[in-house]
């Protein structure tokens, strides 16, 4: 597994931000095994994405945390102390759902005030605090607003203040975008990431979007099947997955059949040098991303162009080689325009090492 590229936290005020560690975590339900080992770590004042398929135990591991669930063995660590056994309501954490959870009885104020209330906060204090927070998401003017009155949208911002009120050291989202529209969806991504720099609070993101991980996270967590298969910051993710699951998870790649060679492994025509361990056996497949395949026009090459779809300033080509192995291609979109389907090209790899895995 990789080890985490070196962080700075976002902000100064990021120290009043807990750490969390998971410690060899593990949860069944039934015959299924949704952590199984779990070893992570958050630093204060971070944002930490948690990504991963359906299942991969993302939710259970956040539930955990947050005192809703219990686990089978291992640990959870906060500022180093265990909070097994210790309540939900005392472990210092807000936590906004997907479903967003608002009582449809009480205003927008009195929502977030919530918490406040049920802590013995006097309510000039109370709604004091919760009009501030209102103000911080944006919605101060929805204050005496009723849920059925409110976007999906401010909905979810209502949820995400009342997490903030009890001023938590540690923020838990669970898929809290997923219910919104796209336009929505992107407007409180950028918000989300904004208070959090702002607050400095310790926040674990759960997603399966993966888009929506690597825009805001400091460092993102890919889970499968209950294991971390990778944490490390969003560019470091992308351009050096530790495994063809991550590389796979984490945007579009093309398996290319490759054959061993002395200095590494050999395809279309080269030899390229590997970028980790190579498999002791069975036949093998380069991982390639679209912005690395190379194709021009060649009437003799060893690609035929099959599709286009056209992405703005770039069009990404599939082309098919003489196995029938389809490969994704990013070009700028004048470049391929010089590539219409049905047309043939050269293709080729930057000259540096590739990520290999065994043939599927």
């Amino acid at each position: 597994m990789s080890t985490a590229a070196p962080h700075t936290p976002p902000t100064a005020t990021a120290a009043g931000g807990a750490t969390v560690e998971f410690r060899g975590l593990r949860r069944a339900f039934g015959a299924t095994t949704a952590l199984d080992g779990l070893d992570l770590d958050v630093r204060p004042g971070e944002l930490l994405a948690l990504l991963g398929p359906s299942g991969c135990g993302k939710t259970t591991a956040l539930r955990i945390l947050a005192g809703f669930e219990t686990h089978d063995a291992g640990e959870v660590l906060v500022d180093g102390k265990p909070v097994t056994g210790i309540p939900a309501h005392r472990r210092d954490a807000g936590m906004v759902f997907q479903s967003y959870s608002l009582f449809p009885h009480l205003t927008a104020l009195d929502n977030v005030a919530f918490g406040m209330r049920m802590r013995g906060t006097g309510k000039a204090e109370r709604r004091a605090r919760a009009q501030e927070l209102l103000e911080l998401v944006g919605l101060p003017q929805h204050a005496a607003r009723y849920p059925h009155q409110l976007s999906g949208g401010q909905q979810q911002r209502i949820a995400l203040a009342r997490a903030l009120a009890l001023t938590p050291r540690v923020l838990l989202l669970d898929e809290p975008l997923s219910a919104l529209d796209a336009k929505v969806r992107l407007t409180l991504r950028e918000e989300i990431r904004r208070l959090q720099r702002e607050l400095g609070i310790t926040t674990l993101f759960v997603t399966h979007d993966q888009e929506e991980a690597l825009s805001m996270a400091d460092r993102v967590a890919v889970l499968r099947a209950g294991r971390l298969e990778q944490c490390a910051a969003p560019a470091e993710l992308y351009a050096r997955p530790a495994t063809a699951f991550v590389a796979e998870f984490v945007g579009t790649m093309s398996r290319i059949p490759c054959e061993r060679a002395v200095a590494g492994v050999a395809l279309l025509g080269r030899t390229y040098p590997v970028d980790g361990t190579l498999p002791a056996d069975g036949p093998l497949e380069v991982l390639v991303r679209p912005e690395n395949v190379v194709l021009r026009p060649d009437t003799d090459g060893a690609a035929q162009v099959t599709g286009a779809s056209f992405l703005g300033a770039v069009t990404r080509l599939t082309a098919r080689l003489a196995d029938g192995t389809e490969v994704k291609a990013d070009l700028a979109t004048e470049a391929a325009a010089a590539l219409p389907p049905g047309s043939r090209a050269d293709i080729t790899l930057p000259d540096r090492p590739v990520l290999v895995d065994r043939r599927r």
